[in-house]
């Protein structure tokens, strides 16, 4: 008899009639003659119990001293269950333990931190909460993937070991080396983006993305910042920062409408302390993305103080490097709507945007979505080799380490944009979660290196 998936049985109920299901056990509660198994598979965010009788269930004295954590095998029918909020429930006719659990198992039958679990990353996964946020980041990744899939893109898998800063902030994890006998011929850094390896491929396939692991030596413990996270990068030749925001609109609605049909069941479980979700991403997909310059967004904010708004920072500015406070003023008390912020000062953004006409801005863009703030960065990269290597210079940098990105702009290079989006930081966004080290399987932050 073949195993069939918990998932499986609260889909199609009845019509799989006599089943087998292998699990690990949440709970199992004795009461003398009958006994009651609470198991999943990792399937669903739904648990199954099952009962098991003395007198009639094969295995019924191995299995009744399983405890949580263990695994076990079911065999039986099918039946409704509505006496304890499920549809369904399995009148096991055997049990197996497969595997008992010690006794020392940390997640027992009760209510864990979400701090708690962080120190126990190895076995979070058991709970349904993390689990739920896996399964998904899993169909996050499916979705990601398939969009520039459907639309042409080519995924490059860009270096984890590069020789340059992409984002110039010195924020670097540097690669140890043998003082006698170096590795390689300069000092090797963990990425902090691919972005700069992808333009170099969009000058040969026009429409690339990059979506992989990135790193960042930044000494920062707020609930967004990690050592080690995700980011997708794609890049397109031959548009400008007008397209661009076009082609961040449709992704991001195509990504979230694909989680609100295909992780219902997880989305449901979390508006249980959430019960915004659903409806706050449904808008998401309806509204049309507002634009706003920012210069104007800086005239609104003044305005805003002037009137009384008090935000922690009050001292507002050209030039300012807005807070996440500013930005969701924008998006959610003026538009009520995702916004995206273009034309940025050049002094606040990195050295790779094209700078405006005005010498004062660069062709740059953030999209600010309500509950969160920035989600999304993007700009139009400048093609101009001398006034590249002249910003480069004005910031310091290493012109040797890039010398290669530089004379892309001599061998044909017309345009190129491309945005940045932290993946952790979008499943944040969707399930309207509070803590960045929640949405991967095991966190890097400063001081812990426990896995």
């Amino acid at each position: 008899m073949e195993t069939v998936e918990i998932k499986d049985i609260f889909t199609n109920g009845f019509k799989l009639n006599k089943v087998n299901i292998r699990g690990w056990v949440k709970s199992n509660r004795d009461s003398g003659k009958i006994a009651f198994l609470v198991i999943n598979d990792g399937t669903t965010v739904n648990n199954i119990q099952v009962v098991y009788k003395k007198q009639t269930t094969k295995g019924f004295d191995e299995v009744i001293t399983a405890r949580t954590g263990s695994s076990v095998l079911a065999i039986g029918q099918i039946k409704s269950n509505n006496r304890v909020g499920q549809k369904y429930e399995l009148v096991a006719d055997e049990v197996k333990l497969l595997k008992q659990a010690h006794e020392d198992y940390p997640l027992q039958k009760k209510q864990h931190t979400l701090e708690f679990l962080r120190e126990n990353a190895h076995l979070r996964a058991r709970t349904t909460t993390i689990a739920a946020i896996m399964r998904v980041r899993s169909r996050l990744a499916y979705a990601i993937h398939k969009f520039f899939q459907d639309n042409g893109f080519i995924w490059v898998a860009t270096p984890i070991i590069t020789s340059n800063d992409a984002e110039g902030a010195g924020e670097n994890f540097d690669l140890a080396n043998d003082a006698n006998k170096p590795f390689f011929d300069k000092t090797g850094k963990l990425t902090v983006s691919g972005q700069l390896n992808a333009e170099a491929y969009a000058q040969a396939f026009r429409q690339v993305y990059t979506f992989g692991p990135t790193f960042r030596a930044e000494r920062s413990h707020t609930n967004r910042h990690m050592s080690e996270f995700w980011m997708i990068e794609p890049e397109i030749a031959f548009i400008d920062l007008k397209q661009l925001m076009l082609v961040i609109e449709t992704f991001i609605k195509t990504i979230v409408k694909d989680i609100t049909k295909n992780c219902d069941e997880e989305i449901v479980f979390f508006e249980k302390n959430k019960p915004t979700i659903k409806q706050r991403l449904d808008a998401l997909i309806k509204q049309e993305f507002k634009k706003l310059e920012y210069s104007k967004a800086i005239d609104i904010l003044k305005t805003a103080v002037d009137k009384g708004h008090k935000f922690d920072d009050t001292n507002i500015f050209f030039g300012m490097d807005l807070a996440s406070e500013h930005e969701r003023y924008i998006c959610e008390n003026v538009y009520k709507s995702p916004t995206f912020l273009y034309n940025y000062p050049k002094k606040i953004k990195a050295f790779y945007m094209k700078v405006n006409d005005d010498n004062e801005t660069v062709a740059a863009c953030d999209l600010l979505v309500p509950g969160v703030g920035e989600i999304v960065g993007g700009s139009q990269r400048e093609d101009d080799y001398d006034k590249l290597l002249k910003r480069s210079q004005e910031l310091n940098m290493d012109i040797t380490s890039i010398q290669w990105y530089l004379d892309l702009r001599k061998y044909g290079y017309h345009s190129s944009a491309g945005f940045g989006l932290g993946f952790e930081r979008l499943i944040m966004y969707i399930l309207d979660l509070d803590n960045i080290r929640d949405t991967i399987p095991f966190p890097r932050v400063e001081g812990s290196l426990k896995f």
